[in-house]
């Protein structure tokens, strides 16, 4: 009989080494990873195995479906939006062709035993596209629907596989007379941008924050690539991946949509330098635009409206803006000794 464990695809990057950090800890639910490299040491002792290899692997994927019978799917592997924008083909078959087979993946494993398989699915507010500086300005807190024209090839992606996602869970291989349950549960969380104490993110277009309080941390000085002004959603590391498994863990019944926003707090890249500069005052931070990330961010939502995470599944994001730094970045960081004597 094939043991019953949880998939993580991309397992290497920011999200996937916070979920395995936590799902690691549950002997009753064991974890396999899939990643193109292997598994950092930290990180591959948690888990049940690792697969190095890519997602578009037909015969590594079979594998899996005959030595596992996996359950829960978090679909993390993805190439991120600045890196999309100057790849867009290798972002397409990463990103849509390689959630596509994932899909289909789930599809065959929920076959094969007999009950659905919860798909989780990490989009991003790259979904969305504003016309312009002054309609974001104005927009206030974006609902889900609204505003789904992305300028992006990583938005483009996400929103595609959005669509993809709802397909397989609504209508492939249903009948449109029955309402059925699919036999892919297909779960999308719409991230902001996303902040962790232990790792610092590469080819995000959000990656301005982040990158900001690490080098202050570090003593080293950061160029915003990004005006003062930009104000987009983000939210803590501990938020996310707890919000993705509360979100997991969710009864089908209780869910009214299988896309949802999350945020925690909008500050501006001022508000971020200000707060960066109270708990590490000799932090050196300027301002060196990149008009093309600056264009993208420019298309993002100031703020986004979740209420219907709150009220479907009781999302509640723990860490305000300031409590992010008091309660979590800066203890973790001088903690771990990247704090360079503050």
């Amino acid at each position: 009989m094939r043991q019953r464990v949880v998939l993580i695809t991309g397992a290497g990057g920011e999200i996937g080494h916070s979920l395995i950090n936590r799902l690691g800890n549950d002997p009753d639910r064991p974890v396999i990873t899939l990643d193109l490299n292997p598994l950092a040491p930290s990180l591959a002792g948690r888990v049940r195995f690792h697969y190095t290899g890519s997602i578009l692997d037909a015969q590594l994927l079979d594998r899996i479906l005959a030595e596992y019978q996996v359950e829960r799917i978090f679909h993390l592997a993805a190439l991120l939006s600045t890196r999309s924008e100057f790849a867009p083909v290798t972002a397409h078959r990463v990103n849509v062709e390689g959630t596509m087979t994932m899909l289909d993946f789930a599809q065959k494993q929920a076959e094969s035993h007999g009950h659905p398989v919860v798909f989780m699915y990490p989009s991003s507010i790259a979904a969305f596209g504003m016309p312009n500086l002054s309609i974001k300005q104005q927009a206030g807190a974006v609902l889900e629907d609204d505003f789904n024209h992305p300028t992006t090839m990583y938005g483009c992606n996400k929103l595609y596989c959005e669509h993809l996602g709802r397909y397989y869970a609504r209508h492939y291989k249903q009948l449109a007379s029955e309402n059925l349950a699919g036999k892919v549960d297909f779960r999308c969380i719409r991230f902001p941008g996303l902040i962790s104490a232990f790792t610092v993110p590469s080819g995000g277009t959000s990656d301005y924050g982040p990158e900001m309080i690490h080098a202050a941390a570090k003593g080293t000085p950061y160029a915003c690539f990004v005006r003062l002004d930009t104000r987009i959603p983000f939210m803590t590391m501990p938020d996310a991946v707890e919000a993705l498994l509360k979100f997991a863990d969710a009864p089908r019944e209780k869910l009214t949509r299988t896309v949802y926003n999350l945020k925690a707090f909008s500050p501006t890249a001022e508000e971020f330098a200000q707060m960066t500069k109270r708990f590490f005052p000799d932090a050196v931070i300027s301002t060196q635009l990149d008009a093309k990330r600056q264009g993208i961010v420019d298309s993002w939502p100031a703020d986004v409206n979740d209420e219907a995470a709150r009220r479907d599944w009781g999302f509640d994001p723990q860490h305000s803006f300031e409590q992010a730094f008091t309660d979590y970045l800066v203890p973790q960081l001088r903690k771990s000794g990247q704090s360079a004597g503050h």
